[in-house]
């Protein structure tokens, strides 16, 4: 009932030993707090926050236009709702190198367990979108140095994501994913890799964890779990596919009420009445004052 009954120091603790046994992780993309909710209820080993997904929440292009409190703020909302670790998408970090502590200890008090920031320019671009532009290798170095010396949990996740791959080539991107690691990051987010060989190579470049971005309609092949995890990947993400999904879902909805009217057909793809109730633990809170919450559950 309410929120998470695991500590957010505890989560990320549990996250950090799992992590640690080089399994592949799967980390779903809540768009809301009820989706983090399914995603654990469906038996994941975690929740991802995108950055492209609170812009689009907010009817905003994935251009940097969001700031740290409205992410820290969303972020803290689908943390709280899971037992789930939730690693959040900082984007450059919000600012200068000051900024990006700044924002790592934001993020901690929210309750995530990670957080990655990108080498990219500010205002940065989408990782799939043509024209982006990277900073130089000691601006990036200082991000994620900042990054590493802000955190006051040892176990919160410092990610470092590199988008010079689609710039310079994949060599550059192995030398990046190198002077990252050596500035104090804990995993390595190449983005935008076009085959199982760039993601194998990364993985041979550096010893710790990495992350693999399986978004539709980008640069990346869309790989299965197992094709990922044959090649070392440890965690893989689907950013905004639950967003696309109930999107796609609800335009056809509304298609489907503009030609007949009602409903009546999309029954069977709604989420029923009584799966919503086992989701939210809407029987907790019957029982938890019956004073004060006098309602019942009808299964309809």
């Amino acid at each position: 009932m309410l929120y998470s009954t695991t500590t957010p120091a505890e989560k990320r603790r549990l996250f950090r030993e799992r992590l640690a046994t080089g399994e592949l992780l799967r980390f779903p993309g809540a768009f809301n707090p009820l989706s983090a909710q399914l995603i654990e209820q469906k038996g994941f080993e975690g929740v991802y926050i995108s950055g492209a997904v609170l812009s689009a929440d907010l009817g905003l292009p994935d251009i940097g236009l969001t700031t740290l409190t409205e992410v820290a703020g969303r972020g803290q909302q689908i943390a709280r709702m899971t037992e789930l670790p939730a690693i959040i998408d900082a984007d450059t970090g919000f600012g200068e190198p000051m900024n990006v502590a700044r924002t790592i200890q934001t993020l901690e008090d929210a309750g995530l367990a990670g957080a990655h920031i990108e080498d990219q320019i500010n205002p940065k671009r989408c990782g799939h979108l043509d024209g982006k532009a990277v900073v130089d290798e000691q601006t990036a170095i200082k991000r994620i140095r900042a990054a590493a010396d802000a955190r006051r949990d040892e176990n919160f996740l410092i990610m470092a994501r590199t988008d010079i791959a689609a710039v310079d080539g994949l060599e550059a991107a192995k030398d990046r994913a190198k002077a990252l690691v050596n500035a104090g990051a804990d995993a390595i987010f190449p983005e935008a890799m076009r085959s199982l060989e760039e993601f194998a190579a990364i993985r041979a470049a550096v010893d710790v964890p990495i992350l693999a971005n399986m978004t539709e309609f980008g640069k990346s092949d869309l790989f299965s779990v197992d094709q990922l995890r044959d090649v070392g990947v440890n965690i893989v993400i689907w950013p905004v596919s639950m967003l696309r999904i109930a999107m796609g879902a609800t335009g056809r909805a509304l298609d489907t009420l503009n030609e007949e009217g009602h409903l009546t057909s999309k029954l069977g793809e709604m989420q029923h009445r009584a799966d919503l109730y086992d989701l939210i633990d809407y029987e907790s809170y019957n029982h938890f004052d019956s004073g004060v919450f006098n309602f019942t559950v009808t299964k309809e």
